[in-house]
């Protein structure tokens, strides 16, 4: 087997960012084509690296930095198809943006020369790479300072920077959200930080397989209020949902969908630091967990609902969509986690075609607001089916992965307050509240493709964009229902790490 595959998907596409900025060209426009081929090879290492921890376990690469700091990187079954299916949505998404980045910087620098749009072309993809990395990074390092840093990449780096120089808006506004997204982020990073550092002074460590170590300490209970503080900063839970509709709506489109997943990893790193190796000190958060999810679900699609916004109709439903992972998490079962953790992966995929459909007909149709289209689906019947798809997985309608996810999730839920009649409630309200879901995304596609033609439309030349920008999101829609009509494999490799729980 090829040697360090695991530090590969972390490293090389630090690599290629640095690579495709040495030349200083006019003709730098080789640099989305290589942050694709980079992306290309890491999903393949991921690949293989999925065929040996299905068939012969799990994969442990060790690498010392220094006194109690490692770049241990484990993939098991519960880190690789998180790595795996992240870093597909990282490559569709990179070749989504191929054309979109043309145009946004067409749209944002009139008038820029031919050279210093290729240095802004370059210096997007540069910027995009990190999210990879980032994201690689927490996926498999086993060392919470190495976790602590790679969330603090993803913040710092790449959020910021991207959304000030290619984000909507006026540039004014564009970086006042990119401060905004700063700001949350590196609070929530900041809390997760003081929860390690606490418990590193308990035990002596900050390798995650030493934190049963805590089991039964006193101060337990505020190590793990801190980091889920801090992680419920990123998951937009209320009260700490406020970042969410600015930073996410104001996005470049090709880079919502990655928001997305920095968004809902933050439910991996629960499961991963604190409910697996501390189940029983985590049961008194268990109903607390469910109730402020259950509160997010209902409130986020409420507020969906009353968007006419494509982007921040899709930035508003990020709030609901996240609580289904966390309502399951929080049953702190291990059917629940299970569910969890595979409707997190469900939703990263149909909000990452959603978003990125909205994208295009904010491309195509020039306008964000969905009360003047209509009728689309003959101008644009990829975009159509696109939205649908989306529409379905969020839906959590069969044959998707949504349905599996949600199905596992309740499941459990219900597992964990069979004893508990207002836990029954809770539960069963959740269950209730998946209508709403239903009631905006299809509302939203008939009012866009389905419904009576806008006479500014008719005559216009709108049409579906270029096949690099809608073939990925297929794609992905492919995978969605690969994972909902035959979820076996990925439930196989989560319940060899949650089934023990």
């Amino acid at each position: 087997m090829m040697p360090c595959l695991l530090l590969q998907t972390v490293i090389v596409p630090l690599v290629a960012a640095i690579v495709m900025y040495i030349p200083r060209s006019e003709t730098g426009r080789f640099a989305g084509w290589l942050a694709v081929a980079t992306l290309g090879y890491t999903s393949l290492l991921l690949g293989m690296v999925g065929v040996q921890v299905y068939h012969h376990g799990p994969i442990l690469e060790k690498y010392y930095l220094g006194p109690e700091v490692s770049l241990n990187l484990l993939a098991d079954g519960l880190s690789l198809p998180v790595a795996l299916i992240i870093n597909l949505i990282c490559l569709a998404l990179s070749l989504y943006s191929l054309h979109y980045v043309d145009h946004r910087i067409e749209l944002i620098y009139r008038g820029a020369d031919a050279r210093t749009s290729a240095l802004y072309y370059r210096r997007f993809f540069f910027l995009y790479l990190f999210f990879p990395t980032g994201f690689m990074g927490v996926a498999f390092c086993t060392n919470l300072i190495s976790m602590y840093l790679f969330l603090e990449l993803l913040t710092i780096i790449p959020l910021y920077f991207i959304m000030a120089q290619f984000g909507y808006s006026d540039y004014i506004s564009r970086y006042k959200v990119a401060l905004m997204c700063l700001y949350w982020g590196v609070a929530g990073a900041t809390l997760f930080l003081i929860g390690i550092l606490l418990g590193f002074t308990q035990i002596g460590s900050f390798e995650i397989s030493e934190w049963s170590r805590l089991t039964e300490n006193p101060k337990t209970f505020w190590i793990a209020l801190l980091i889920l503080t801090g992680l419920a900063t990123k998951l937009a839970i209320i009260p700490l949902h406020v970042w969410m509709p600015w930073v996410h709506a104001e996005h470049p489109t090709c880079i919502a969908g990655l928001l997305a997943v920095y968004a809902n990893i933050a439910a991996y790193v629960a499961v991963r630091v604190l409910i697996l190796p501390l189940g029983s000190e985590m049961q008194p958060f268990s109903i607390p967990i469910m109730s402020l999810a259950l509160v997010t679900m209902i409130y986020g699609a409420m507020l969906t609902l009353a968007q006419t916004d494509a982007k921040r109709f899709c930035a508003c439903s990020t709030i609901s969509q996240i609580s289904y992972s966390v309502f399951g998490i929080g049953a702190m079962t291990a059917v629940g986690l299970e569910g969890g953790i595979f409707y997190f992966l469900s939703h990263i995929l149909g909000k990452a075609i959603l978003f990125s459909t909205a994208g295009i007909l904010v491309y195509t149709v020039e306008n964000r607001d969905m009360k003047s289209m209509g009728g689309l689906w003959k101008k644009m019947p990829i975009t159509a089916i696109l939205w649908m798809s989306a529409a379905l997985i969020l839906s959590a309608l069969p044959p998707t992965s949504g349905f599996v996810g949600k199905w596992l999730l309740f499941t459990g839920a219900f597992q964990s307050v069979l004893s508990n009649p207002a836990g029954i409630v809770l539960v069963i309200a959740g269950i209730l509240s998946t209508i709403l879901t239903l009631v905006y995304t299809f509302l939203a596609g008939i009012r866009i493709f389905f419904g009576p033609s806008k006479p500014s439309l008719r005559e216009s030349n709108i049409k579906d964009p270029p096949m690099t920008m809608s073939l990925p999101l297929l794609a992905l829609a492919l995978i969605a229902l690969i994972l909902g009509l035959y979820p076996q494999p990925v439930l196989t490799l989560l319940g060899s790490v949650i089934r023990p729980f």
